[in-house]
């Protein structure tokens, strides 16, 4: 069996660090929306600005939102370029597990219809 390295892991390690907290998905099913302010992204959660600007650093570090300053209003918007990376290599995953276990169920068929037989 021959493992290669993704030529994107990096990006894929960054997405999902940041899909691995609630308030960072939160703030993407947010923006699927459409653009929000800082302000209005921070409303829903109970937690200091600064805390919250915390998760917005992962998600622009990851590259799936990007922010922009006008005035005192910091608004983002979702980039959805990265996600749909993350699930390209979730579906290759998915049917390269897929035929493994349709191997297993072939193989646990057969085997069982041999020990059937008298």
């Amino acid at each position: 069996m021959v493992i290669r390295m993704d030529n994107y892991q990096p990006v894929l390690n960054d997405v999902f660090h940041a899909l691995a907290d609630p308030t960072r998905r939160a703030v993407l099913r947010q923006l699927n929306r459409g653009p929000a302010s800082i302000t209005e992204l921070a409303k829903p959660f109970d937690m200091a600005l600064p805390s919250f600007m915390k998760h917005i650093a992962v998600l622009e570090h990851s590259d799936l939102i990007r922010s922009r300053k006008k005035g005192r209003v910091r608004t983002c918007t979702l980039k959805p370029r990265k996600l749909a990376r993350a699930e390209r290599w979730l579906a290759e995953q998915r049917v390269l597990w897929e035929g493994r276990t349709d191997r297993l169920a072939q193989y646990a068929e057969s085997r069982a219809s041999k020990e059937a037989k008298p």
